[in-house]
Order: structure tokens, then sequence, then C-alpha cells
């Protein structure tokens, strides 16, 4: 936020108005996000890579504003083409998250008139910007890295799970999510453009959002509830602030970054609460064209559970990703990870890669645990009961690898375990007897 705030303030000098402002905040999150910067080679490739994002969004928002249709094309390309780069490794997949992130705040620009008062030439804007927003970032990441308040770039590097055991499905995971993605928001806008035609932009944003990091189907459908209950909350937030605290001056500015700050703080504990202040965010920034917060509060509300809608349906039933499939993927990744620190043949085992890979699964966990709250009744299988089962032995896994004792009993119920991933119905009572292996 640190560093946001002061690309903020250098884009206000260079070219004031809001958009120059909104797209500084952005690329600061998204490079932050994509951890792009994290060695030398990655500075290099972000100094290349943030001038030509920020050009094509000033670009693609310009063409939104003036020929609609063709900015939908365009934009809808720039979103396919973010997702479908993930199989090509790690810096691909930042890169390609680099890509995508920027491209959310041209939802908001067409709304936006920007003030024509700076000297420097339009086009160098967005670069300038850029490359600002890398400067700011960088220096202070590494400075709260030297600090401690981070971990350090190879602890990252470290704990970060490794993608090899699922390389073989990625390129059919992300060519399918990115034609999800593709026919999503090509619905959205073509919804938008024919029956909303002044407020299209929350229909695809929301679609956009629900869709985004697809899991699977439960993943999407569990992230629309959270979507709308969080975008119903922030936009009654954003009412109350507006109609006390008005919308046009230092007050909304300064709530809007709050807003952004508690969204990206509280995130890892729900995305509900990242819904809620990011839509309070947008809500507020949208004070600045002049639009009234009571006549647009409940047409918004309306336009995000369209969208919301969309994004289920097709990730329903457009080439859809099962979510269990998804979830023995990582359990299997996971008991890999296990085996191969338990493996007394290798010198030299660590838990960082069973760490990680369970870390995997946890992330799936929230989605499934709706679900066996709603199905429990009339469902035997739950998921859920995998995931609990697995983290239950992650402490006494890792007691056992930090002692270096690799018990014969041990790697057979591990081994049993990786057996019965093939077979849903027997993985529960398998990652029972792993956790019963393990000493208390």
């Amino acid at each position: 936020m640190l560093a946001a705030i002061a690309t903020m303030l250098c884009a206000l000098a260079i070219a004031p108005g809001p958009g120059p402002a909104v797209l500084a905040v952005v690329l600061c999150l998204s490079l932050s996000r994509s951890q792009l910067d994290r060695d030398l080679r990655g500075r290099i490739e972000a100094a290349i890579a943030l001038p030509v994002v920020g050009v094509l969004a000033v670009g693609v928002g310009m063409l939104l504003h003036s020929a609609p249709w063709l900015g939908a094309l365009v934009f809808v390309a720039g979103m396919f083409v973010s997702i479908w780069l993930r199989r090509f490794g790690p810096m691909a997949r930042r890169a390609g998250s680099l890509i995508a992130l920027p491209f959310v705040v041209l939802l908001t620009t067409p709304h936006i008139q920007a003030v024509p008062a700076s000297a420097i030439p339009a086009p160098l804007v967005p670069i300038l910007i850029a490359l600002l927003a890398l400067l700011w970032v960088g220096t202070l990441q590494a400075l709260a890295r030297r600090l401690r308040f981070l971990p350090s770039v190879r602890a990252s590097a470290r704990l970060a799970p490794t993608p090899t055991r699922e390389s073989s499905l990625r390129p059919m995971a992300s060519t399918r999510m990115a034609i999800q993605m593709a026919i999503a928001l090509t619905v959205s806008f073509t919804v938008g453009y024919v029956f909303f035609p002044e407020r299209w932009a929350w229909i695809v944003l929301t679609a956009f959002i629900v869709i985004s990091g697809n899991r699977g189907r439960l993943d999407v459908a569990y992230k629309s509830v959270l979507r709308v209950l969080g975008a119903a909350a922030g936009t009654v937030l954003a009412l109350t602030f507006t109609l006390h605290a008005g919308s046009h001056d230092a007050t909304a500015a300064a709530l809007i970054l709050a807003a952004v700050f508690l969204g990206v703080w509280l995130r890892p504990l729900g995305y509900a609460w990242w819904a809620l202040f990011a839509t309070l965010a947008l809500a507020l920034l949208q004070g600045f064209a002049g639009a009234s917060a009571p006549r647009i509060l409940w047409p918004r509300l309306e336009e995000i559970v369209i969208g919301a809608i969309i994004g289920v349906v097709c990730a329903w039933f457009v080439l859809p990703v099962r979510s269990t499939a998804v979830l023995r993927r990582r359990i299997a990744d996971a008991l890999a990870a296990l085996a191969t620190a338990m493996d007394p043949a290798i010198p030299v085992r660590t838990i960082d890669g069973f760490i990680a890979a369970v870390a995997g699964v946890e992330q799936l966990a929230p989605a499934f645990r709706a679900s066996r709250l709603v199905t429990r009744r009339f469902r035997v299988m739950q998921p859920a009961d995998w995931v609990d089962a697995l983290v239950a032995c992650r402490a006494p896994a890792i007691t056992l690898i930090e002692k270096g004792d690799t018990p014969g009993a041990v790697r057979r119920a591990i081994g049993t375990a990786r057996k019965s991933v093939r077979e849903p119905a027997e993985l529960l009572s398998a990652l029972r007897d792993l956790r019963r292996s393990l000493p208390s």
C-alpha cells in the first residue's frame, strides 16, 4: 500500500486526474501479487512488461469508451491469453497475472474523465507510471525484507509449491479455463451492452472476478455467493460513506485507499472480505464521475447477481473443471511430497515441499466445507473429509521428518493412500489409516 500511495502521488504530479492514479494503484497491487520482480531477471522482465501492460490497459480503455464492441473483443482476447499462458511455467504464469489484473481497472475507467493538465505526452504517461510502480514496489519490498518484515526471496521460493507434478494436466486445464473466461466475458459484454448500456461494467467485472482463478465448478459457485454477499455489504457501506462523507473530496480518496488496504489484508481470511472492500472501493471510485450513490445502489446489486450467474453457468457447463478432480490431484501431490520426505534413499530430506503441497490442498477447503454443511444429510462421501484427514497428518508427519525417522509402516500407509487417490470411495479410510500410522 505504501508503494501504491507513492506511485499514485507521482502519477497525480505527472498527469492530474483519477484515471492515471487508479492505473498506478492497480499496477502496484498486481506487481506485488505476481512477484514478477523477485530476482534480477524478473526485475528486467518486469521493466519490459509493465510499460507494455500500462499502454495496453490505457489503449483498451479508450477502445471500450469510443468503440465498445471492438474494445470488448480486445479485452476478451487479452484475458484469454493471460490464462492460456499458465501452461508455460511459473514465469509465464506470473506474467499472465500481471497482464490480467490491470484489466480490472478498465471496467471503471470508461466512467472516469481524466484531466488533461500534464505537459507529458499522453502515450508516455502509462509507461512512466508503470516504471514508477516497479521502482516503488521493488524498493519498499527490498527494504521490508532487509527489516525482516517480509520473508527473504529464497524462503518465498522454497515454500512455493512445485508445479512439476501437475505439468501433464495443466495445459488442458489452463486451456479450458481460458475458454471459460472468454465465453463468460463475451456473454457478459453482450448482455451488458444490449440490456444495460449505461451500467454494463459491473456485469463484466463480476463475471471476471468469480471465474478467475478457477479451481473447479464448486469453487466458482462458492466464490459467486461470497461475491454477491460481499458486494451487497460493500455497496451498502459505500452508500453510507458517500451520504456522510461526500464523493469528490480527499475523504473519499482516503476511504478508497483504506478499503483497498483492508481488502488485501483480509483476503487470506476469506474471499468475502476482498469482495466487500473491493466493491466498496469501486463504488466510491464511481463517485468521481458524479454518479448518485442512492440511484445506482440497487441496480448495481442486480448487475452483480447477473454477472455471478453468468460466471457460474460458464464454469459449470463450458468444458467444466471438476472440483473433486482438482482436489484429488492436489492430495496426490501432497502424498508424493510426503513420500519423498520419508524416503530413506534420499540423503537430504526437507519438509518444505510437503508443507507447500498441503497448503495447496487447504486453498480448496472453504468451498468443500461449505458444500458439506449443505449436503451432509443426503451425501455420504464428502471431499471436505479428505482435506481434514490430510491436514490432521501434517503436524505428526513434520515431527517425524524432522527427527529423520522413516518407519516402514508409515511408508506403506503413504503408498496405500497414494493408490487410493484413484478410488475416491477408499481415499478417506486410507488417509485415516495414514494418520493412525503416524506418532501422536
